[in-house]
């Protein structure tokens, strides 16, 4: 183990952000495995404040939110295939003298859903969105395990740029050294989940059957951010069989996740992946300092939850 430094910051960039969990949750844990590390709030409300911010880099790590993505993603001088693929990061981790840029949402959504039971080998997925938030969620579901995935826009022509782009991104990385990295804990390689899925494009009214088989229905798209959003589809296609999951969280129960759950639907909403993304975010930065947080990925997650009084959420 390298030696520490006393009192490294880490930090949420955004604004506003007043609001967040994220604090509390890492103090959390970085608390109780007695790490000298201090999360705190850097609220920006002027882009050349928050760029000034990156560039002093006086920080171990930050968690970007709106509207500073697009500004981590160009600050990042080492982009992870997470982050590449995505095209966007929300993770920023001191590296020497550079920055590693990550994007954790698909691993955070994946890793929830997973410690809710559901499984993702040769399942239907359908993602709802054409952001960094949708692309790293449908790369994850694929390095998880599912067999067919859709991309899934308002505009059909948008989702179809969008995905070839994922694909042409995807194509690079596999000629290079991390396109060749095997996979772990029962994950597929990227090799695997680029060769392996089917991947495809659609609209809410030309992919009304694949969403209607979907084994799982995961929207990233901002619908449901305001009380009285839609749903981004026809919720009619719904049936019982089917997992839908909301990224959105901070509304409480969207009209997606109400619509699910009265058909009988295994649904959520964004609060366990916003915990497990933290977990995912605590992971790749005790390894960059090579710490050991000796904390099970389910423990963390129940500390999180704790610390940020989502009660009703445990692992």
């Amino acid at each position: 183990m390298t030696e520490q430094s006393e009192g490294e910051r880490l930090y949420i960039l955004g604004h506003p952000v007043a609001h967040s969990k994220s604090p509390v949750m890492y103090n959390a844990v970085y608390g109780a495995c007695g790490l000298p590390w201090t999360y705190d709030f850097a609220d920006y409300a002027e882009l050349d404040d928050a760029r000034t911010f990156l560039d002093e880099r006086q920080f171990l790590s930050i968690n970007i939110t709106t509207p500073y993505k697009p500004l981590a993603f160009k600050a990042a001088t080492r982009k992870d295939p997470s982050a590449v693929l995505a095209q966007g990061a929300n993770v920023l981790v001191r590296e020497d003298d550079g920055l590693a840029g990550y994007n954790t949402d698909g691993a955070g959504c994946v890793r929830f859903l997973e410690l809710m039971g559901v499984r993702f080998e040769g399942k239907r997925v359908a993602v709802c969105g054409t952001g960094p938030t949708a692309l790293s969620i449908m790369h994850a579901c694929a390095v998880a395990g599912a067999d067919s995935l859709m991309l899934l826009s308002r505009d059909d022509q948008r989702a179809r740029r969008v995905l070839e782009g994922y694909i042409d991104r995807f194509g690079l990385l596999m000629s290079t050294a991390e396109g060749e990295a095997p996979g772990s804990n029962g994950k597929r390689s990227l090799r695997e989940a680029y060769e392996v899925p089917t991947f495809r494009f659609g609209s809410y009214g030309s992919a009304a059957d694949f969403i209607a088989s979907a084994d799982i229905i995961i929207n990233a798209t901002p619908l449901g951010m305001k009380p009285g959003d839609p749903a981004p589809f026809d919720t009619k296609l719904l049936s019982a069989r089917q997992v839908v999951m909301d990224a959105v969280y901070a509304a409480g129960r969207t009209k997606l996740v109400e619509d699910a759950l009265a058909v009988g639907c295994q649904a959520c909403n964004g609060g366990g992946m916003l915990i497990a993304q933290a977990v995912a975010t605590a992971r790749i930065v005790s390894k960059a300092q090579s710490v050991d947080l000796a904390m099970s990925d389910a423990d963390m997650f129940n500390a999180m939850a704790d610390a940020a009084s989502f009660d009703c959420l445990r692992a």
